[in-house]
């Protein structure tokens, strides 16, 4: 049929869609995208943690707290979770958060 494949470039990127089933679920993509940042700044806490050796105790009890909130939330989230979407963040996002949780940890993070 005409007009049924695309010769050209629109000139935008392909839309950002978190709901695939048709459904919309605004909590739980906000949850997913927190899940997924929350993440991302614990596992860079780490890193800070593990590569500079003048990083102070604070930097390691946030990285094991913002860690250890992404692993409580994202698992949760992963249990109510409705599309494959938001799993994939999910998961990308916790195993960022248990990174930088464990980094958090080994470094003196929650020790007295």
């Amino acid at each position: 049929m005409a007009g049924t494949v695309r010769t050209g470039r629109s000139g935008h990127f392909p839309h950002l869609n978190l709901n695939s089933d048709g459904q919309s679920h605004p909590l739980l993509n906000l949850a997913s995208v927190f899940t997924l940042v929350a993440g991302l700044v614990a596992f860079v806490l780490g890193m800070l943690l593990r590569y500079d050796s003048g990083t102070g105790k604070s930097v390691a009890i946030a990285a094991a707290a913002i860690g250890l909130v992404t692993l409580l939330v994202g698992l949760y989230c992963q249990m109510v979770s409705a599309t494959r979407e938001e799993r994939i963040l999910l998961v990308c996002g916790m195993v960022a958060g248990f990174v930088g949780l464990a980094l958090g940890l080994a470094h003196g993070g929650f020790a007295g």
